[in-house]
C-alpha cells in the first residue's frame, strides 16, 4: 500500500499566511468596524446591527444591485462568446500566435486608472480617433448627460479591458485538444459547427468556467474606471455597488462603508458560489 505524503502542503504554508495577512485579517477588521459608529479609530460607539438595518431597508442598495446586475450580465454577454471567437481565430502552432497573445494581454497590464483617462480621449471630437469618426457620422455621443452613452461607453471600455483575457484562457483550452481529434472530424465530413459543438467546446468548459467566475466578480466590483468616466452619473445611472461604498468612504462615513462592504461581499461571494455550483454540475451532467 502506497503511503501518502502531505510534504508538499509545507510548501503552500507561506502563500496561505501572506493571503490570511493581507486577506482574511482586514476582513476580519472590516467586520468588527461594521458594529461602530467610528469617529477616529480611537473615538467609536457601539450601534450593533444598526448599519446593516439601514443599508438593507434602502431602496438605494437594490437600485445599485439590479445596476450592478445588469453590467456584468451585459458584459458576460458580450466578452464571453467575443473571447472564444478571437481565440478560434489565433492560428495554433505557429510564430503569430505566441505575438497575438502579447498583444490580447497588453490592455491587461495598463493601470486601471489610466484606462479611463484612455478612452476618454480616444472618445474626444477634438484629438481623438473614434470621437472624430463619430461626430463625422452625425453622432452626438454625450456620455456625461446621456446614461445610454455613458452605458455604451464603459462596456465598451470594459471589453477592451478584459476580453484578452477570456481570449487567453480559451486559448489554452483549445491548445489541449489533440490533432487527432480534428484529423478524425475531418474524416468523417464534420462541419466547423460540429467541431466546435463537440470536440473544442468541452476542452473549454473547464477554462471558461474560471473566466465566468473571474468576469463576475471583478466586474460586480468595478469602481476605478466607471468613476473615473462619470463619477455614477448621469443621475446615478451608472452607480454600481462599489461606486456607493465609495461615496461612503469619502464621507468618512466609516461605520456604513464598512458595513457595506460586508455586504457587498457576501453578494459577491454568493454569485460566484452558485456560478460554481451550477458549472460543477452542467460538467457533471444529470445524474
Amino acid at each position: 500500500m502506497k503511503q501518502q505524503r502531505n510534504a508538499a502542503w509545507w510548501q503552500v504554508l507561506p502563500a496561505v499566511a501572506l493571503l490570511g495577512l493581507v486577506g482574511f485579517i482586514p476582513l476580519v477588521a472590516v467586520f468588527n468596524y461594521s458594529f461602530f459608529d467610528i469617529f477616529t479609530l480611537d473615538s467609536r460607539f457601539w450601534v450593533g446591527t444598526e448599519w446593516y438595518a439601514a443599508l438593507v431597508g434602502t431602496p438605494d442598495l437594490y437600485a445599485a444591485l439590479g445596476r450592478s446586475l445588469l453590467f456584468t450580465t451585459l458584459v458576460l454577454m458580450i466578452q464571453l462568446p467575443l473571447g472564444v471567437g478571437i481565440a478560434l481565430l489565433i492560428p495554433q502552432n505557429t510564430f503569430a500566435k505566441g505575438t497575438i497573445l502579447m498583444i490580447l494581454a497588453l490592455p491587461l497590464v495598463v493601470p486601471w486608472n489610466m484606462i479611463p483617462i484612455i478612452w476618454l480621449g480616444f472618445i474626444n471630437t477634438n484629438y481623438g480617433l473614434l470621437g472624430q469618426m463619430l461626430e463625422a457620422m452625425g453622432w452626438n455621443f454625450d456620455y456625461k448627460f446621456t446614461a445610454l452613452h455613458t452605458w455604451i461607453l464603459i462596456v465598451a471600455m470594459d471589453t477592451w479591458h478584459w476580453v484578452g483575457l477570456v481570449a487567453i484562457l480559451a486559448n489554452s483550452g483549445l491548445s489541449m485538444v489533440p490533432q487527432t481529434y480534428y484529423l478524425a472530424a475531418k474524416i468523417d465530413g464534420a462541419g466547423s459547427w460540429a467541431v466546435f459543438r463537440y470536440i473544442q467546446l468541452p476542452k473549454l468548459q473547464g477554462v471558461l468556467t474560471m473566466a465566468l467566475i473571474l468576469r463576475v466578480t471583478d466586474s460586480m466590483m468595478i469602481y476605478t474606471e466607471a468613476f473615473g468616466i462619470n463619477a455614477g452619473g448621469p443621475d446615478n445611472a451608472t452607480s454600481f455597488l462599489s461606486l456607493e461604498l465609495g461615496e461612503d468612504i469619502a464621507a468618512f462615513d466609516y461605520g456604513p462603508a464598512a458595513a457595506r462592504s460586508v455586504v457587498y461581499f457576501l453578494i459577491v461571494l454568493l454569485v460566484a458560489w452558485v456560478l460554481q455550483v451550477s458549472s460543477r454540475r452542467h460538467i457533471r451532467g444529470p445524474l
